[in-house]
């Protein structure tokens, strides 16, 4: 999937919908690319809190330290045997859910990209499986879990964000390793539940999707 989505709805829906007790004085991003602030589900002592980090886990490979380079980011977990993640994935305790309404792919020729934003029809506030932890070189981040993209998304990226519907939750916080790999290399939602809306805005205008269902429905 691309490095860009956005979650459209205030923080009091997002906590209701993730059973959080007290937002607290969180702010919802208008979107997320890498580097950019982002929110994610959390349990902690049985509790669920609700925080903003930064999106993407330092990245910071032999040929960078070479150049001098500082790290850069990366957001996206799509190979879990990567000895990056190899620690991170088989503790429970690093695993969010991560809020989201609707998820970018560029469409259209090179330098006339625009933004085609994908969401799930009978979900409009989705749970994207994710990774959280302290890191040395930017404090607190997380990373969303991706998997083979369905023949709906295919011809515009072929990978996807693992959705997990509310059933799955408490399966991807405390479930073991086995969990994980099965969510990663298991069916991706399929393409009936996805909705595409088609914009002419540009790739970096910043512009969000017009046409979007009223969230309140996600409480429902």
């Amino acid at each position: 999937m691309s490095r860009l989505f956005t979650v459209m709805c205030s923080a009091a829906e997002i906590a209701a919908h993730f059973g959080v007790g007290d937002p607290g004085a969180v702010v919802v991003p208008s979107e997320t690319i890498e580097g950019n602030q982002g929110l994610i589900v959390f349990e902690n002592n049985g509790r669920r809190l609700l925080k903003s980090l930064p999106w993407g886990f330092p990245r910071h490979t032999r040929e960078m330290k070479l150049r001098g380079d500082p790290p850069g980011r990366i957001g996206l977990v799509a190979d879990l045997t990567n000895p990056m993640w190899e620690h991170l994935v088989v503790e429970p305790r690093y695993r969010c859910l991560i809020p989201l309404t609707h998820f970018a792919n560029p469409d259209g020729d090179p330098g006339e990209k625009t933004r085609a934003w994908f969401s799930v029809k009978d979900t409009p506030l989705i749970a994207w499986a994710g990774f959280c932890r302290n890191t040395e070189q930017f404090g607190p981040v997380f990373a969303g879990m991706t998997m083979a993209a369905n023949e709906l998304i295919v011809p515009y990226n072929d990978r996807m964000p693992v959705l997990l519907d509310r059933s799955e939750w408490d399966r991807w916080l405390h479930g073991p390793i086995d969990e994980v790999v099965r969510f990663q290399f298991g069916a991706p939602t399929p393409s009936e539940r996805i909705a595409i809306i088609h914009t002419d805005d540009r790739w970096k205008s910043g512009k969000l999707p017009t046409a979007v269902v009223a969230p309140e429905l996600a409480l429902l």
